[in-house]
């Protein structure tokens, strides 16, 4: 098993530099949207355009647009682009807007290609425009492009050094918080170890799908996220299992036998929880970037119970006698006894439940109730990319009111007169947010008009102009089905998308939690309360996250977060419930005391569950540290509902639940055959303080 892992970390590892040379730009198209629509048509009709439309935008601080040594220095700048590969024949020049600076110009470009080839094409492309500008005005004239590719692709240097930040503070966090947790450096190494053989053959396998998945450094950022947490959790259960096996003073070839059998089996099914409710995600969004971000996170678990059940022990069987190394000094006057702090907590909330369930439920409906005023759009997260040339560009043309290129096909059988757009053009050219408005025919079925919206694609005010402008097509040209297409139409899209959405998934994923749960512990009342329990605490990292973002860069949540909360976040946190929740039921079928069951099984796993919570908001909290709008809002969701639900969802309120609910929790019809008992699970996934192993069959 050593031999394996190690190969596959290795080729992983080689076909990492391709991975991130490939990373392309977060595609925003929602699929079957009009504004995706838009483009389909927009390329049949005018194949010139290309698959992309970009600006080309001049600047100069001596010479004006009209000058003679300016203009020159502008046609053989777009003469050079021009020849450059993937660049379309089509240039259009475009004439001053009102307010327009008098130093500069600007010019539509179309640029061929997918994502990834654009992206690819892109630095030669930008070389060949500049360079000419610069040779043929000797300095005085400089040339940029702006558009999705180039402004992605500035994004994607951001990205990546965030990433880079958040890891460098993560693992040194990571190691504080087991060695605080285990007790020695030797077994803090293990977990350390296992979560980054997952992190790395998680970032091979992305570069193995790259044909059929497009990658961008988001779908880096979660997978290399999300396989650090789970690697990281799922080793710890299965260690701490193992090392109470041997102080109990089983041989380590019959502790790692017990570790598989129990917490190994607990490993596998908390996997399976987050593959089918990422999958549940996948099966719903029609967002190529929202399944660019839910599947590595499946990917990732898929890989961590693989490690955890192959790698680790074998690991084990080669570290044990390393384990209990470099063990933490602990002076005696401020030793306390863990055990004895969490019988005391238990028992005091068997004996008060009403009074924690309703507290902590007015907490989190405190924290959930700023959700209702979140506002969800796109951020380009300017701040991360003002000093680069797309970052400045950007700036350039949105005060020049041409911020956002605005496309609107307009089909009709072939042969057909155009259609009559006098009405259409007068409409746009009145409405204060449009700059500018030209028409133009291609002679046989499409007519197209591009028009230049004042405010950026991630201003909301964006999104209100393509409803506009929508309003505006179905009053002029009756009887068409309204198309609008470019960054604005394709933002306002997904906006809408994700919305839509949003409860179709949320239904989804909480339907898959109860057959889960249903299944796996035979009880109508645990999984309705676990789906509950789950919903209030993602909506209460819902409302914290609004109150610490909603004021800053645009003033928006990025869109595709809650449909990434309700998958990713939601199924982390259900590794939680079955942990707590099926030590409780082993108890419970071994006593038939409700209270006492719930008691023992808290005091069985509060520790693992906080030291295994602690990690996994440290992995998200170290996404805090980059400067990408979305990169932090992904980290405080993450790290807040995971907070939340180890704290006050796993150690009072479902504890307390479960104690006024009595023996209903284990209420369940009577059904015949395999249905009516309960899955197997680990016997006995115990706390290290808890050193003693189980002398029954560990399989139910």
């Amino acid at each position: 098993m050593l031999t394996v892992w190690t190969a596959m970390a290795l080729a992983a590892l080689a076909l990492l530099p391709g991975l991130l040379s490939t990373l392309g730009a977060p595609s925003l198209a929602v699929s079957g949207s009009p504004s995706a629509r838009a483009a389909q048509t927009l390329a049949r009709g005018f194949p010139q355009w290309g698959d992309e439309q970009v600006l080309v935008a001049f600047d100069s601080r001596t010479l004006r647009a009209d000058q003679p040594a300016y203009q020159h220095a502008q046609a053989e700048a777009l003469r050079a682009f021009a020849r450059a590969p993937g660049v379309t024949p089509a240039l259009h020049l475009l004439p001053a807007v009102p307010g327009q600076d008098p130093r500069h110009a600007y010019a539509i470009a179309g640029l061929s290609g997918d994502d990834n080839v654009r992206q690819h094409r892109l630095p030669g492309q930008r070389a060949a425009l500049e360079t000419a500008a610069r040779q043929a005005s000797s300095g005085r004239v400089s040339a940029a492009l702006v558009g999705v590719t180039p402004v992605f692709a500035d994004i994607k240097q951001a990205d990546l050094d965030d990433l880079r930040t958040a890891e460098m503070i993560a693992a040194p966090l990571t190691l504080i918080v087991l060695v605080l947790g285990l007790g020695t450096l030797g077994a803090a190494a293990i977990p350390l170890l296992i979560a980054s053989v997952v992190i790395v053959t998680s970032a091979g396998v992305l570069a193995l799908a790259g044909t059929a998945m497009s990658a961008n450094t988001l779908t880096l950022t979660v997978a290399a996220t999300v396989g650090l947490g789970l690697g990281l959790d799922y080793a710890l259960l299965i260690l701490l299992r193992y090392r109470q096996a041997r102080r109990g003073g089983a041989r380590p070839q019959e502790a790692v036998t017990l570790a598989l059998a129990t917490a190994g089996v607990t490993v596998t099914w908390c996997g399976i929880a987050v593959v089918a409710i990422c999958g549940c995600g996948l099966l719903l969004v029609r967002s190529a970037l929202t399944r660019a971000l839910i599947a590595p996170a499946a990917v990732a678990a898929v890989i961590a119970v693989a490690a955890a059940l192959t790698l680790l022990p074998a690991v084990l069987l080669v570290a044990d006698r390393w384990i209990e190394r470099g063990k933490l000094p602990r002076p005696k006057r401020l030793r306390l006894d863990p055990a004895h702090l969490r019988e005391r907590w238990t028992g005091h909330l068997m004996r008060h439940p009403w009074p924690y369930v309703v507290g902590v439920t007015a907490v989190l409906l405190l924290a959930a109730a700023p959700a209702t005023g979140i506002r969800l759009g796109i951020d380009y997260d300017r701040p991360a990319i003002a000093h680069t040339a797309s970052g400045q560009t950007l700036a350039q043309i949105e005060r020049d009111g041409l911020a956002s290129l605005i496309t609107i096909p307009l089909p009709r059988p072939a042969g057909a007169a155009p259609a009559r757009t006098d009405q259409l053009i007068d409409a746009l050219r009145a409405d204060p947010s449009i700059s500018a408005v030209n028409a133009i025919d291609n002679g046989r079925d499409l007519t197209l008009i591009t028009a230049f919206g004042r405010d950026a694609a991630d201003n909301p005010a964006a999104a209100h102009l393509m409803t506009r402008i929508r309003g505006y097509l179905g009053q002029a040209v009756a009887g068409q089905q309204p198309l609008v297409g470019g960054p604005a139409a394709v933002a306002a899209d997904l906006l809408e998308a994700s919305v839509m959405q949003l409860g179709q998934v949320v239904a989804l994923v909480v339907a898959c939690t109860l057959a889960f749960l249903l299944l796996l512990f035979r009880s109508v009342l645990i999984p309705l309360k676990a789906a509950a329990m789950n919903l209030l605490a993602t909506t209460a990292a819902f409302g914290l996250l609004t109150v610490a973002f909603q004021h800053s860069g645009n003033g928006t949540v990025i869109a595709l977060l809650p449909l990434l909360c309700c998958t990713v976040v939601f199924s982390l946190s259900l590794d939680y419930e079955v942990f707590l929740v099926h030590r409780i039921a082993e108890h419970y079928r071994a006593t038939g005391d409700n209270a006492t069951a719930i008691a023992r099984g808290m005091r069985d796993t509060a520790r693992t569950i906080a030291l295994a919570a602690a990690v996994l908001v440290v992995t998200f909290a170290s996404l805090l540290a980059g400067h990408r709008q979305e990169v932090r809002q992904i980290g405080f969701a993450g790290a807040a509902a995971i907070a939340l639900d180890a704290t006050l969802i796993r150690l009072i309120l479902a504890p307390a639940l479960m104690r006024l609910l009595g023996h209903r929790n284990w209420w369940f019809p009577a059904l015949p055959g395999l249905l009516r008992r309960p899955c197997s699970l680990s016997k006995a996934d115990g706390d290290p303080d808890q050193a003693r192993t189980s002398q029954t069959n560990p399989i139910t």
